[in-house]
């Protein structure tokens, strides 16, 4: 199996000047389709030990990218990870994004296409099977699944293995898509430990030398 993840357009960081938005969690599409569990549960924990206004200041400072539809509908390009974590222990929690596209007058399928055609949308899923049809992406966060490699993409770049690329759409899912091409040894997202000895060395090998965030040996 391989994973060919499209070209994409960066997106783009907000100015100093770019307008944010405040919106309930529980009203956002995701774009892709799967998490890594591991990450998720991490951000719970973390979010569980701040109060609700050390939670708005911290989202304040991480807008989320989003895709708007006629000011009504809005689709995030990136933070799956924290939102998803954040919801599930407060469903009523609102965060802070920027628009990184306006669409209006399109239809579901209308605004998926012009994501797609931008290459920002990942469309595998848990197991890495796909590219699946956009349709088939879940409305909002409760529905993505667990995809184990992100989970150890995660945890290498949390070991400062991996450099972030922020404005690289599905930055660690890139990662995650290349290490599935490699043995490693059967893991899950609640037990990485038996892939990551393996996974170490293969992210600073020079075989990933064409991906963003490689830092090789240093």
């Amino acid at each position: 199996m391989s994973l060919r993840i499209p070209p994409y357009q960066p997106l783009p960081a907000p100015a100093r000047d770019t307008p944010i938005l405040q919106l309930p969690i529980a009203r956002l599409h995701p774009t892709q389709m799967c998490v890594g569990l591991a990450e998720v549960r991490s951000r719970q924990v973390d979010f569980s030990q701040d109060s609700r206004e050390r939670r708005q200041r911290y989202l304040r400072s991480k807008p989320i990218p989003l895709v708007c539809l006629d000011g009504r509908e809005f689709w995030m390009v990136d933070r799956h990870h924290r939102l998803r974590g954040l919801i599930e222990i407060d469903p009523e929690a609102e965060a802070f994004g920027y628009s990184v596209l306006e669409l209006s007058g399109l239809d579901r399928r209308g605004v998926l296409e012009a994501l797609h055609a931008r290459g920002w949308l990942y469309l595998y899923d848990g197991r890495g099977l796909g590219p699946l049809s956009p349709l088939a992406l879940p409305e909002f966060l409760s529905g993505l699944q667990d995809d184990p490699y992100r989970s150890l993409v995660w945890k290498l770049k949390k070991e400062g293995l991996i450099d972030p690329a922020p404005l690289i759409p599905f930055h660690e899912f890139r990662w995650a898509a290349w290490l599935r091409r490699r043995p490693l040894p059967p893991f899950s997202s609640s037990e990485l430990e038996p892939a990551l000895p393996s996974a170490r060395t293969l992210v600073r090998s020079s075989a990933a030398s064409h991906l963003a965030g490689w830092k090789g040996r240093r």
